[in-house]
């Protein structure tokens, strides 16, 4: 078998077999087959697209590439919950505490930044001294001690999908359905959770463009986990706004942290109170509004709070930051981007927000670079909201970036006016059971 064969069948739009998808990749993980034949046949892939027979023969390929991960150590039901990624979504940051609050277990695996939106371990990092890159042992201590553990892959769960994640977030490959679904899966299924809630981004700002598309990779993922043993539900969520007001690593922490003390944008707050009561329910831990009216009392207690800062204890993170993050450090320039025009806030193109924050240094075009934590944006406006000529749409920050001219001008360029107000969006589409 050659590698050069697979890639000329998937070029010519056939259909891989198990066997040609797990000799690419062991290879990739063993270093036979290198980054441009891979590059080449994640493009085919993006071009040609996959059969659901060949997603799940991906998919499970990915998660037998390392090891699996059972917790025999961890007592108790084990949820996790896994965003398509979008701009502005920090909500594994607020539902992750809620749900450890109420008592399930969350011992959850997440990526880092890919194309214009964030990931949830580079937000974590942001704060001073927190691991995410915990051992399997340290992982159970934590969630056994905790409730509650946010980590980075390690080398040895689902290495597979580690590397054809950084190569595609630098080759224009990102998004393709059967990619963003083994690669959610491949790792998801390489860890004994009992229950999974996917949280599917429709709109401008994820990589699921329209509400077809989104239900055709929710459909897909929820049928793959099934079919290995998990209780399974997707919601389709709009992400054609930023999620919040605030965009960036430690900006989205803070905001994050806000919100669960009760001050959160009304948006997020609302999309947190929607997954962690389905992860609950899912759970078994009632219906769905016994499993709201929880969820609602523990962000008001402010035992979420609590659980977020054990889980930074338990990490190794600074918790007087999260007590007062005014410790947090500060952007070194900022800049106020203003409407040309009065009216009202008709949309706002998330991929524009999310790309100008890219700009910013707030995340990654190669796959060395290095992140500016304090850089991204806050919105000081938002879908239906007036504004008059002059007024302030976008605070943008850097520590890297001097001149503000390119990403201000994505941002008005991705903002428009109108002298009507649109009508308001529902923030969840569908649920797919």
């Amino acid at each position: 078998m050659r590698m050069y064969d697979i890639i000329n069948k998937k070029k010519l739009g056939k259909a891989l077999s198990e066997d040609e998808i797990r000799f690419f990749i062991d290879g990739y993980v063993n270093g036979d087959v290198p980054d441009y034949q891979a590059s080449a046949l994640c493009m085919a892939i993006y071009f040609n697209g996959m059969t659901d027979r060949e997603t799940a023969f991906l998919t499970f390929a990915i998660r037998d590439s390392g090891e699996r991960i059972a917790f025999p150590g961890i007592e108790g039901v084990r949820v996790d919950k896994h965003s398509t990624g979008g701009v502005g979504d920090k909500t594994s940051l607020v539902v992750a505490p809620v749900v450890a609050a109420l008592g399930v277990k969350v011992a959850k695996i997440s990526g880092r930044g890919l194309g214009h939106t964030g990931g949830t371990v580079d937000k974590l990092e942001s704060i001073r001294g927190m691991r995410c890159d915990l051992s399997k042992a340290e992982l159970e201590r934590v969630v056994n001690d905790k409730g509650i553990a946010i980590v980075g892959q390690n080398a040895n769960l689902a290495p597979a999908d580690k590397k054809l994640y950084a190569l595609r977030d630098v080759t224009a490959t990102v998004d393709s359905m059967p990619l963003i679904a083994s690669s959610i899966m491949g790792k998801k299924l390489a860890l004994d959770d009992h229950c999974i809630v996917l949280d599917v981004k429709c709109g401008s700002g994820s990589f699921m463009k329209t509400p077809e598309k989104s239900r055709e990779l929710a459909r897909l993922m929820v049928d793959i986990g099934k079919a290995a043993g998990r209780k399974m539900l997707a919601l389709i969520t709009d992400m054609d706004c930023p999620l919040g007001n605030a965009v960036g690593n430690s900006l989205e922490v803070i905001e994050a942290i806000n919100t669960l003390r009760g001050n959160g944008p009304e948006d997020f707050t609302e999309l947190c109170v929607t997954l962690a009561s389905h992860m609950l329910a899912l759970a078994d831990y009632g219906d769905y509004e016994d499993c709201e009216n929880r969820v609602k009392r523990v962000l008001a207690d402010g035992s979420a709070l609590e659980k977020f800062v054990d889980m930074t204890e338990g990490q190794g993170g600074d918790v007087s930051w999260i007590r007062n993050v005014d410790k947090f450090p500060k952007a070194k320039y900022s800049c106020s981007v203003t409407s040309s025009q009065s009216g009202f806030i008709y949309a706002m193109d998330a991929e524009g927000y999310g790309t100008a924050s890219l700009m910013l240094g707030a995340g990654r075009n190669r796959i060395e670079d290095k992140i500016d934590y304090t850089a991204g944006l806050i919105l000081n406006k938002k879908p239906g909201d007036k504004v008059e000529k002059g007024e302030i749409i976008a605070t943008l920050y850097s520590s890297a970036v001097k001149d503000f001219g390119a990403s201000a001008e994505k941002i008005l360029l991705s903002t428009t006016i109108s002298d009507a107000a649109p009508e308001k969006r529902p923030l969840v589409w569908d649920v797919i059971r």
